[in-house]
């Protein structure tokens, strides 16, 4: 399993469409630090994310970082495992930030690809909290059958609801997502199934980061 950073060749659309402000009187989101950002993947477990699946990317420009799976899918009816409906990962990252500033995930993009039969559906699900914080962002999209196409989901924050990473303080970051199938009752016989991955096997879920400055210490 990766441990360590793997810098560069993130692709990632720029942050600024994501977190403009709506109301004119918020404050203006600061540009992200000069210094590159550190990601390390502390842990990975979960049944969607098996050892030497995963790997983080941070994007040269700093405002968004890349998580790439290669064996993460759900499946459901047919002669499917009872327990294959539902797959899951959590991530705990380790984010090391240049002195004087904070980020918040500001967007998350997710891609992949759903063969759901008549009457199933497919759910994909994440949320995201700093260890010790009580404030958990929950995001969810459901994909309905008859569907055999790529899909994508984007989960986006208001402004006035983006949970900042602590000042001053070393806080790892978690992201859990989950990616779950029912067959439903109009094709139980066949099976239906949601993967997060693309044409080359490898999903690239982008998360957008807002940046600011933190206040002096006194």
């Amino acid at each position: 399993m990766p441990a360590g950073l793997l810098l560069g060749g993130a692709t990632a659309a720029l942050l600024a469409t994501a977190v403009t402000p709506a109301n004119p009187s918020s404050p203006v989101f600061d540009d992200p630090p000069p210094d590159k950002i550190v990601i390390n993947l502390a842990t990975v477990n979960g049944s969607g994310c098996p050892a030497g699946t995963t790997a983080v990317a941070v994007s040269e420009d700093n405002t968004a970082f890349t998580v790439t799976y290669s064996d993460y899918l759900a499946q459901a009816g047919g002669t499917s495992d009872p327990t294959a409906f539902r797959r899951n990962c959590q991530l705990n990252l380790v984010v090391h930030v240049p002195q004087g500033f904070t980020y918040a995930v500001a967007s998350a993009d997710y891609r992949g690809f759903a063969a759901l039969q008549p009457g199933a559906t497919g759910l994909q699900r994440a949320s995201y909290y700093f260890q010790g914080s009580s404030q958990t962002a929950y995001k969810s999209h459901t994909f309905t059958g008859a569907l055999n196409d790529n899909w994508q989901a984007t989960d986006t924050t208001d402004w006035a609801q983006l949970v900042w990473a602590p000042c001053g303080v070393q806080r790892n970051f978690n992201i859990n997502t989950e990616l779950r199938v029912t067959a439903g009752s109009q094709s139980p016989g066949k099976v239906s199934f949601m993967t997060m991955d693309s044409t080359d096997g490898d999903i690239s879920t982008v998360y957008h980061l807002a940046w600011k400055d933190c206040p002096p210490r006194a």
